[in-house]
């Protein structure tokens, strides 16, 4: 009777080594793995040349693979039709959904269509589509005319009493900067309409087109027609740090207010070291981790929120002067 016990432990006890071996672990993990994946979640911004976009990029990837997605992230580099071209690798790949920041948010919309018609659901984060007839499954974005609101409030505060010519540093291709755009206007406007000397005067809209070589040439260009300019208004940081660059070889930094958008780490960077005054700051790792939680309960079939609109925080000197991540 022993004999035979002893033999059902030592055999029950083999096969318990055998089911836990390396490999049948690894291959049952593997399965696991394969049945946990729900599809694949595109992104396509408008460059990941502006870390922004990266940021934004590298949360929805790592809230994708946690609920078991695979993603595509690809660079357009700032080119609709190259954009467009994406599009259309997408479809053929059967992506389960797409995250989009339109490069033009008009010459997009046939790219989206086509999404549409094979009843891949698109989504933007940041920058709207504007373009008709399409569906769009959801946004989420910064409030970016309460962001707009609060760069014209620091602006009235760098110009104080005296006001002065400022440059405005656009991006109308892009629907979230057209709203930055606005909401400064909104309190410029405002702001001057109670006073009756030491106005702030918006003398020229030049485009920056969000990038430090367009905002360099375009201040540069903006100092020439108006050498007694008071300050600049960029509708993001890399177009920001390009103007300084302009108002720096001017030799007119002292004389130059400069009101940046987004609070990268060289805006940031730039605020400390006196470049640049103030920059109302988004939130890209939340919209990267908010767009996936809503893709997610789109695909459910649940409710959700469809266009979330994230408010923007202003940072100043005070606020970078207590910034760890600061030299």
């Amino acid at each position: 009777m022993k004999q035979i016990l002893r033999f059902i432990g030592s055999t029950t006890l083999m096969l318990a080594f055998t089911g836990c071996s390396p490999s049948a672990e690894k291959k049952a993990l593997e399965q696991s793995s394969e049945e946990k994946k729900q599809g694949i979640i595109a992104y396509t911004p408008l460059t990941l040349s502006n870390p922004f976009f990266k940021v934004i990029g590298d949360n929805i990837k790592s809230e994708a693979e946690k609920n078991g997605f695979k993603t595509i992230m690809v660079d357009p580099d700032m080119d609709v039709k190259k954009q467009s071209d994406q599009f259309d690798d997408f479809i053929s790949q059967e992506v389960t959904a797409i995250i989009l920041v339109p490069c033009d948010r008009l010459s997009i919309g046939p790219a989206v269509k086509a999404a549409n018609e094979k009843g891949i659901p698109v989504f933007t984060v940041d920058a709207k589509c504007a373009a008709e007839g399409v569906d769009i499954a959801g946004h989420v974005g910064t409030d970016n005319f309460q962001g707009g609101k609060l760069a014209g409030k620091a602006m009235i505060n760098a110009l104080g009493e005296n006001g002065g010519k400022v440059l405005i540093l656009d991006f109308k291709k892009a629907n979230s900067c057209v709203l930055r755009v606005n909401g400064f206007k909104e309190i410029i406007n405002a702001h001057n309409a109670k006073i009756t000397s030491g106005k702030i005067e918006i003398v020229s809209e030049l485009d920056g087109n969000g990038a430090r070589t367009e905002g360099y040439k375009s201040t540069a260009d903006a100092l020439q027609a108006h050498d007694d300019l008071a300050a600049v208004f960029a509708i993001n940081d890399p177009s920001a740090l390009g103007a300084y660059t302009a108002i720096e070889e001017a030799k007119k930094q002292d004389q130059i207010k400069i009101i940046g958008f987004d609070g990268q780490l060289d805006g940031k960077q730039a605020i400390k070291d006196g470049k640049i005054f103030a920059d109302p700051i988004q939130h890209p790792d939340k919209m990267g981790q908010q767009i996936v939680q809503n893709i997610i309960k789109y695909l459910a079939g649940e409710e959700f929120e469809k266009e979330t609109l994230i408010p923007a925080t202003l940072y100043d000197k005070s606020s970078a002067d207590k910034d760890p991540d600061l030299k």
